[in-house]
């Protein structure tokens, strides 16, 4: 599984204005964006470009209150050909919290 939980949202510009899908899931809502990974400047762009940032919540939450939502991330040096794929992967994540099945929820 390619994510990391994290109970606070972070707040970065980048995310704000990133592309943002939502989902219906059992009730809540799965919010993804996926994100060209950061590159060190000089640097030559990664095979796999992509990442992911999402968050779930119920509907009509306000993410940005604290404890309103579940942040997540992909993994640190994990990365995705394209966005669609860093969405898939982002919007199963999301899922599996959901579920309670993620291996970060103990």
């Amino acid at each position: 599984m390619h994510a990391v939980y994290d109970a606070g949202r972070k707040e970065m510009s980048e995310e704000e204005d990133a592309l943002w899908q939502m989902t219906q899931y059992e009730g809540f809502e799965v919010h993804v964006a996926p994100l060209l990974r950061e590159t060190d400047e000089g640097a030559l762009p990664p095979r796999q470009p992509y990442t992911y940032v999402g968050y779930v919540c119920h509907p009509g939450a306000d993410p940005k209150l604290p404890g309103h939502a579940v942040s997540f991330h992909a993994d640190g040096d994990v990365g995705f050909a394209s966005a669609a794929d860093a969405l898939d992967e982002g919007m199963h994540v999301g899922r599996t919290i959901v579920d309670g099945t993620h291996p970060d929820l103990t």
